[in-house]
């Protein structure tokens, strides 16, 4: 668990600039507060303790906004930015070196029992605010839009984004680790205007041409 525990801590250096040195992110970063407290209730909770690695969850939620149940599973190298509403549930499953960012959701679609959480890969990147419910699964190496809402199963090296989300990128080579460029994420509704505005202007063009017999 130790050793698993300084690639959380390492992961933070890899993936957030503002980290400066070890002291600061132990003493205050509430997102590796909650995973180390996950961690610690994983444990217990993998050994048959009872009771216990759910307070602990519990307090970890009280003091970083961050609720992690202790049976979820949760890969090495993982790291969540800022973390204020972050919920991952009961059954979900979280590959190596994924980042959440502030406000993500893994949770269910109802009271049904069983596997009802999602399954993340590895190297995936979930944007602030989005929304992954159910028992699907994340391919390698996807990207999720802030504020999206998914409900059904991604391919590796994938992007989406929207309500529900949809696909609007994928390569079949691998993708950067831990970086999201929101700001310039594709909009393809926006660029289906653009094509039907295009498609307005040639089709004016051709009625005054066919209207006008000097522009022949």
């Amino acid at each position: 668990m130790l050793k698993t525990i300084r690639q959380d801590l390492q992961a933070v250096f890899d993936r957030d600039p503002a980290a400066i040195s070890r002291m600061e992110v132990i003493l205050t970063y509430a997102g590796f507060h909650a995973l180390l407290a996950y961690r610690v209730s994983h444990w217990l909770k993998t050994h048959g303790v009872p009771f216990i690695p759910r307070m602990i969850s519990q307090l970890a939620r009280w003091l970083t906004g961050i609720e992690i149940h202790p049976s979820a599973r949760i890969g090495t190298g993982f790291f969540i930015d800022h973390g204020m509403g972050v919920v991952i549930g009961e059954t979900a499953e979280i590959g190596d070196y994924v980042t959440l960012f502030q406000g993500v959701t893994l949770g269910g679609t109802g009271k049904e029992r069983g596997k009802r959480h999602p399954t993340l890969g590895n190297h995936v990147v979930v944007g602030a605010g989005a929304k992954i419910l159910g028992g699907i699964t994340i391919g390698d190496n996807v990207k999720i839009g802030a504020n999206s809402v998914v409900l059904k199963n991604v391919s590796a090296n994938s992007t989406v984004i929207g309500v529900p989300a949809r696909v609007i990128k994928t390569q079949g080579e691998r993708m950067p680790d831990a970086t999201m460029d929101h700001i310039n994420l594709p909009d393809p509704i926006s660029d289906r205007f653009l094509a039907l505005e295009q498609e307005l202007i040639e089709l004016r063009k051709k009625l005054e041409n066919r209207d006008n017999p000097t522009l022949r």
